[in-house]
């Protein structure tokens, strides 16, 4: 390990050796929880329980994660249900937002440290732990989610993010876990790790990182069927959407969270929602990501569709604005934030009429909107039936003589002045 001195604590809130007692770890059972159960409790001392959210991972087993942690020194190890919860508080505000960020990432992992970080603290509180560690790096996004959405629940928790102090390299942390005999999922042949829950799977390390390699996604995305392997048979699905959140599928009423992990395996089958990205981190770096997205990708395609379709233009138009402007947030460590509460309650007011039903066509990777409905709907058709809508072609040569003078003038006048 390299000599960790060089490492300065300048903010109040990170917790200095000897000063805190028992520590509430936020652990996943990868490679950075695994090697740092042992190390706080040599390092600082201290008496370290473990939790881990349950938020619908794709991959994960719980069971296992909970009895490592406990095998490996864990004063107590907590699995915590909080699958409806993740989806019914969190989860729905980014569909209403159409979440996405830099192309099609679908914010999963900013979404999952936001519940992280409130039931770490309420954890840490009724378990008596005056500490929280997690194992953000100190170049990532992570470490500015966790430890900002962590103080504004409680201003006065001290935090340990021990991969910020101990400056292992991820072959330096492998060792590490080889020589204290901890099983861990990386190796110096696999130096991938992910983040996992029911809305993605967002996988880094390795060639991922590097702009100039192709990320060999054969190795690593093993969870749903590639594209390349999908079946050459398309699929259609039905989603059913209340003010703006999907409430069946196939014509089968679900609530939330069911609907979103019975997609991701639909919808996975057929390869859809790999994301490749190289994207801009808060933090000032620019890194690499590859992402695995079935339903998320499924129901924001199927909700910007029937959103479209009953709202008007101009409010189409912010809304897309809106919406950009909502996913910087939500990736940019803000979802607690003042402004974030008011945008979703524009989007709250904006989906009210975001009702009806959409049909998605999955084949070869792709997700396409093929055919909706909605009692809202802003088509033309939808008023021929009760005679309430009559277009009027003859005023068309009349609104485009309105509508083009500006431009037809500029022109005009640019043609005197030569």
């Amino acid at each position: 390990m390299k000599n960790t001195t060089s490492y300065q604590k300048v903010a109040s809130y990170e917790a200095k050796v000897g000063e805190v007692k028992k520590v509430l770890l936020l652990y996943s059972g990868g490679l950075d929880t695994s090697v740092m159960l042992k190390w706080i409790q040599d390092e600082y001392k201290a008496q370290v329980i473990a939790v881990t959210l349950d938020i619908g991972q794709q991959k994960d087993d719980l069971e296992s994660i909970k009895k490592k942690a406990l095998k490996f020194g864990a004063v107590k190890a907590i699995t915590y249900d909080a699958k409806d919860e993740f989806a019914e508080e969190f989860l729905a505000k980014g569909i209403k937002a159409n979440a996405s960020y830099q192309g099609d990432y679908h914010l999963s992992t900013p979404m999952g440290r936001a519940i992280l970080a409130k039931k770490a603290v309420e954890i840490a509180k009724k378990e008596g732990a005056d500490c929280v560690a997690h194992g953000c790096t100190g170049k990532g996004n992570d470490q500015v989610r966790l430890d900002g959405y962590i103080l504004t629940f409680d201003p006065m928790m001290k935090i340990i993010a021990p991969v910020r102090e101990w400056q292992m390299d991820r072959n330096e942390e492998i060792k590490y876990a080889q020589k204290y005999h901890i099983p861990v999922p990386a190796s110096m042949d696999f130096p991938y790790s992910v983040d996992d829950n029911m809305w993605g799977m967002t996988w880094e390390g390795g060639e991922i990182e590097e702009p100039h390699l192709i990320a060999p996604i054969e190795k690593f995305l093993t969870t749903y069927t590639l594209a390349k392997n999908a079946p050459n048979t398309e699929e259609f699905v039905n989603i059913q959407f209340e003010k703006g959140i999907p409430v069946g599928l196939n014509g089968k009423k679900m609530k939330l969270s069911q609907l979103i992990v019975t997609l991701n395996k639909i919808a996975g089958k057929h390869g859809v929602g790999v994301v490749h990205m190289f994207e801009d981190r808060l933090v000032g770096v620019k890194n690499g990501g590859v992402y695995e997205l079935p339903a998320a990708h499924v129901i924001i395609k199927a909700h910007k569709h029937l959103e479209k379709f009953v709202s008007t233009r101009m409010l189409n138009e912010l809304k897309e604005t809106m919406d950009l402007k909502w996913g910087y947030l939500c990736y940019a460590a803000l979802w607690y934030d003042p402004i974030m509460n008011a945008i979703n309650a524009f989007n709250d007011k904006v989906n009210e009429k975001v009702t009806g039903e959409v049909t998605v066509k999955l084949y070869k990777g792709s997700a396409k909107a093929v055919a909706m409905t909605s009692p809202y709907g802003l088509d033309h058709t939808s008023f021929t039936s009760i005679g309430g809508y009559s277009f009027n072609v003859n005023a068309s040569a009349g609104f485009t003589e309105i509508y083009t003078l500006q431009m037809k003038l500029a022109n005009q006048v640019g043609k005197k002045k030569k």
